[in-house]
């Protein structure tokens, strides 16, 4: 692997819609977020202080509703494991006396949609982490502070819910809409120190 993006061949009009799609996409989320920030909700110079009590709440609220996220995946990837007789670890996959070959497909699989839900969670509740904690010291207003906080928070367990009963296209919505909450934080911090 080189790390290059491998460009599509003009013999192949399929793959270039959706190279440009895929190239499109975070634009068009930057430009919603965007957007939202200046027409809706407002944009001002960061006033660095301690969170109000609306963002304390907004923040509390998100940090349940992964909390019940994280519950709900952890959960049901035992209930997967439990059901197919699937193991976590070399020393279990003994204890049991069975081993990985005796593992059913659809147990696999299912293993591997939790695990995947699950890791693309913790990616973005990195990022999440990384930019509510400067956003929640800029004295945003209370709705902005809602609605990408907690926008966020119910982005994750509509994205889980999809990822879990294999509904592609809610899966997709819930991820933009996880994501439009990210790049609205962002957007805020970097509008408002353009303003000052």
């Amino acid at each position: 692997m080189t790390g290059r993006v491998v460009e599509a061949t003009p013999s192949d009009p399929r793959k270039v819609r959706i190279r440009r799609l895929v190239l499109g996409y975070p634009l068009a989320l930057i430009a919603a977020a965007t957007l939202a920030n200046h027409l809706l909700l407002g944009v001002a110079p960061p006033a660095v202080a301690l969170p109000s009590p609306a963002v304390i709440t907004a923040l509390a609220i998100c940090g349940t509703l992964l909390l019940l996220n994280h519950t709900w995946l952890m959960t049901s990837t035992e209930l997967i494991r439990l059901n197919h007789d699937l193991s976590a670890t070399p020393e279990e996959w003994r204890n049991s006396g069975r081993s990985r070959a005796d593992a059913t497909r659809q147990g696999e699989e299912e293993l591997e949609r939790r695990h995947n839900a699950h890791r693309n969670t913790t990616e973005n509740v990195v990022y999440f982490a990384i930019l509510a904690l400067p956003f929640a010291f800029a004295s945003p207003p209370p709705l902005t502070a809602l609605v990408w906080i907690i926008g966020f928070g119910v982005a994750r367990l509509g994205y889980t819910y999809c990822y879990l009963t294999a509904n592609t296209a809610g899966r997709g919505v819930f991820m933009s809409a996880g994501l439009v909450a990210l790049y609205g934080m962002a957007g805020y911090l970097v509008a408002g120190l353009a303003y000052q």
